[in-house]
């Protein structure tokens, strides 16, 4: 994610990113499509953990929590878990999984925010951002319709530490990660995950690729800049791949064996654990960050997850579980979207408030906007309102997408410097 902002002047899901929020069409008792969930409160607890993620991510980049950035591991985990769970679930079921149906729930569920919020964006950084603003998005757009804006970065050598306060759209990293993972790991669960011994074989690939992940994080992380190191798919695959591995029946089994009393201290020993390392780990110059830190925290994450669902009633799953969390969770995909442009195009204009009521506008301005767009965008498109079904959607999403697209032609894009030399002067 970004690095953190000037006070008031650096962030992230699923993400997102963020996985999906429930809908009002279903009964809870049916909500519970998690894997080894056995009713509701299973789910609260996973939307208080991203709640609590978002919530991290959003005060490091206002300057207030100096690894909050550590939340994009915890939704990194959250998405390898659930996705993971989803795909053997279906393959347990059905015998097959329908990686194309599965592609296309995804690309509801994610889609419409992302280009809604794009367009918004580019809109909001012509009238109100900088030229370099303004030109960094127009220069970003197409790779974030490719959802392949991290390689971007990396390949054209652009500073995640130091260059996102100018790039509305720095945050969306993460979100090409997952979007990577996403057509990449349901290919090897569907050839990998058939036969009686289908689920112990994906936990092993998903345990080996875990481990070269943080070979790779440990060997480039050793750069001066580390952008190469935190927004690669291959380096970021740790946190998914131990979501997906305690996803898996041999680890799930193991978990239900815990007694809850025990399971109780070890949640919240971890929970405790991801606190204190999102409020001590001093951003990219955290020791050992790079080293095996970012692997130990996705670790812990992991555990904590598995065992949350696994294990009924832990005092941990109920803090999580609880309204306030639980409802930041709901939003957090739409929130993380929207939370860095307001911070880049609005913040610099609060100054007069202080640090704290600068923070605190700003983020109220994007939960305004997340709960505005799971409302009226995410929610119909994800249950299939009147006007997102069959080719009315299809009408609905490739009109706005050319739009966008259209938007992005017709933007002038400005010169860097013009206008600020007299050339009379010069004379």
């Amino acid at each position: 994610m970004p690095a953190r902002l000037p006070a008031p002047t650096s962030t992230t899901t699923s993400t997102s990113a963020p996985a999906p929020a429930r809908g009002r069409t279903a009964p809870a008792r049916h909500r519970a499509t998690r894997p080894g969930g056995t009713g509701r409160a299973h789910v609260a607890a996973l939307d208080g953990l991203r709640g609590f993620a978002v919530a991290a991510v959003l005060l490091f980049h206002a300057g207030h929590l100096s690894g909050g950035f550590l939340g994009v591991d915890l939704f990194f985990v959250l998405s390898g878990f659930l996705i993971t769970g989803l795909l053997l679930g279906e393959g347990g079921g059905r015998g097959r999984i329908a990686l194309a149906a599965f592609w296309s729930r995804r690309a509801r569920r994610l889609l419409p925010a992302l280009v809604c919020v794009a367009v918004v964006t580019v809109v909001g950084t012509w009238a109100w951002g900088s030229a370099d603003q303004l030109r960094f998005a127009l220069d970003d757009l197409p790779w974030v319709g490719a959802q392949a804006v991290n390689w971007h970065y990396i390949t054209e050598q652009i500073g995640y530490w130091n260059a996102s306060d100018t790039r509305v759209f720095a945050h969306l990293w993460s979100i090409g990660v997952e979007w990577q993972f996403y057509l990449a790991w349901p290919l090897v669960v569907a050839v990998a995950a058939r036969g009686r011994r289908g689920e112990r074989i994906v936990a092993a690939l998903a345990g080996a690729g875990a481990l070269v992940s943080l070979v790779l994080t440990v060997e480039l992380g050793a750069a001066v800049d580390t952008t190469r190191a935190y927004e690669g798919t291959d380096t970021r695959a740790a946190a998914l791949l131990l979501g997906a591995l305690v996803a898996t029946a041999p680890v799930r089994n193991l978990a239900r064996r815990v007694p809850r009393r025990a399971a109780d201290l070890v949640c919240l020993a971890l929970a405790c654990g991801l606190a204190v390392a999102w409020a001590m780990t001093e951003g990219e110059k955290a020791p050992l960050l790079f080293q095996g830190g970012l692997f130990l925290h996705s670790v812990t994450a992991a555990v904590l997850i598995v065992l949350m669902a696994q294990v009924p009633g832990t005092r941990a799953a109920r803090i999580a579980g609880s309204r306030l969390p639980r409802g930041l969770g709901q939003l957090s995909y739409s929130l993380y979207l929207w939370h860095w442009p307001v911070y880049l195009l609005l913040l610099p204009r609060l100054s007069t408030l202080g640090d704290r009521g600068a923070t605190a506008v700003a983020i109220g301005v994007s939960v305004v906007a997340a709960a505005v767009t799971r409302r009226y965008v995410e929610d119909p498109v994800r249950f299939r309102a009147g006007w997102a079904r069959g080719r009315r959607g299809l009408l609905a999403m490739t009109a706005v997408a050319v739009a966008g697209a259209v938007l992005w032609a017709a933007v002038p894009e400005p010169v860097s410097g013009a206008g600020t030399v007299d050339v009379d002067q010069l004379r």
